[in-house]
């Protein structure tokens, strides 16, 4: 565990969200997508709300994601975002506090996770498991999964919570977790989800995620009760364009739901009940 200066963690953070987020091109088959950033569009700050439980992760390679709590010592994240060969951390973090760097102990990908395809711009199970060294604070708790058989439809609202920059390029706006409600659009199945702010409608720049927010969470909410049903890969800029503010683009954990199960398990990290919700 490493304590940080409030500086040194800014300079990180900058540096990390400044460089590239992720290792590759998008998987979203559209050939303006790149690896997701942060949310811009002027999305509010969720650090008491729904983003009780999305952390950011920091890598070696100055790298920043987001990830969340699923068990008491286990992340869900986008597989693009740890890679193998660099080191990563926790970053702990709660108002008044200095932030912390925390240990890792193991990083699983799904195994279906293929480069070559996020290289071409498509679609792979970019989703991946984070073992913490110890449990996380209990102002941090775990969100279970969607149930089996969840699904959406155009116009549903997703809510999207991540640590990336507020303004594409400039590192310093990024690192609080803020949130906003994208609907969905275009034809969402099991390989990938599209989300866009319903006031631009992709159109023109609006609310949606940047550097920074690769793996952050797509929650469905039922009535006050949160569940991820997806976690970010990609983002477009407006009219399919390179960057941020026009499409994200969500990888459904649909296909991948039973080896996030079953690895939780072999972690020693068992999640908690699904819950069983079909589109709103």
């Amino acid at each position: 565990m490493r304590r940080l200066g409030s500086g040194q963690l800014i300079r990180f953070a900058a540096l990390a969200l400044s460089g590239t987020v992720g290792f590759a091109v998008a998987p979203g088959l559209l050939p303006g997508g790149v690896p997701a950033a942060a949310m811009v569009g002027g999305a509010s700050p969720a650090a008491e709300g729904v983003g009780r439980s999305v952390v950011m992760i920091l890598g070696s390679y100055g790298t920043a994601c987001t990830a969340t709590a699923i068990a008491g010592d286990l992340l869900l994240t986008a597989a693009h975002c740890v890679q193998p060969g660099a080191d990563y951390k926790l970053v702990d973090s709660s108002q008044g506090r200095e932030p912390v760097l925390k240990d890792i102990a193991r990083i699983e990908r799904d195994p279906q996770f293929d480069l070559k395809r996020l290289f071409a711009h498509l679609a792979t199970a970019d989703v991946a498991l984070i073992k913490l060294a110890e449990p996380l604070p209990s102002r941090i708790p775990p969100v279970p999964l969607v149930g089996d058989g969840a699904s959406v439809a155009v116009g549903d609202p997703l809510v999207v919570a991540g640590y990336g920059v507020t303004v594409r390029g400039d590192g310093r706006t990024g690192g609080t977790v803020r949130a906003a409600t994208l609907v969905v659009t275009g034809v969402p199945g099991t390989l990938q989800i599209r989300l866009y702010d319903p006031n631009t409608k992709g159109q023109s720049p609006g609310l949606g995620a940047c550097a920074g927010d690769s793996g952050a969470p797509a929650f469905r909410n039922t009535n006050g009760n949160l569940a991820i049903i997806g976690a970010v890969s990609w983002s477009t800029g407006p009219k399919l364009s390179a960057g941020c503010g026009g499409l994200t683009g969500i990888t459904p954990l649909a296909r991948y739901r039973a080896w996030i199960v079953d690895t939780a398990r072999t972690l020693g990290s068992p999640l908690a009940p699904s819950r069983s919700v079909g589109s709103n």
